[in-house]
């Protein structure tokens, strides 16, 4: 399989964790659209959104998945790509997109453990929990309708890799 693969799904979900061991374990390269685009703006998301706005954020996000996509990759996408049905349809067409599924709780769990402080503002000003409820209850149908494959990312980065891994009939141990 040369096919890139995608990585969706809500803040927290560890896209770029699950990402960096799955493209190890394929021998794959690993390119994280957030981080790329931050890199190539020299700014932020948090300074990016204050500069252009939600809509400026997004555009460039769209950019970036397309710059980052190859052949052999493994891409951590941002929680929004799938905000724009132009970006599910590429992911879907150019490649494997996989949902890495978590619970409300498991995610305001992380993110509460690992903040991010100054890299990703607020998308509805509220508190960690009832933001990601929030997000996840508008985005969970979007992240299916991209996605070939779920998997239950809750468990730990190894296993997320081997469910991937089974889902893609890469493992034999499945």
């Amino acid at each position: 399989m040369t096919q890139p693969l995608f990585l969706v799904g809500a803040r927290g979900c560890g896209k770029t964790t699950v990402g960096g061991e799955l493209a190890q374990a394929l021998n794959y390269r690993f390119a994280d659209t957030d981080h790329w685009l931050q890199q190539n703006a020299g700014m932020n998301v948090a300074q990016i959104v204050e500069g252009e706005g939600w809509a400026g954020f997004r555009q460039r996000e769209s950019q970036a998945l397309q710059a980052v996509t190859a052949p052999e990759q493994v891409i951590a996408t941002g929680g929004g790509m799938v905000l724009a049905d132009h970006n599910r349809r590429f992911m879907r067409e150019r490649g494997v997109v996989i949902y890495l599924e978590a619970s409300v709780a498991e995610l305001a769990r992380r993110l509460e453990a690992f903040p991010e402080e100054g890299q990703r503002p607020t998308l509805t000003g509220r508190g960690i929990s009832d933001e990601v409820a929030e997000v996840l209850a508008a985005r969970d149908a979007l992240y299916r309708e991209a996605a070939h494959h779920v998997v239950d990312a809750s468990l730990p980065p190894q296993q997320v890799v081997t469910q991937i891994l089974c889902a893609l009939r890469l493992a034999d141990a499945c």
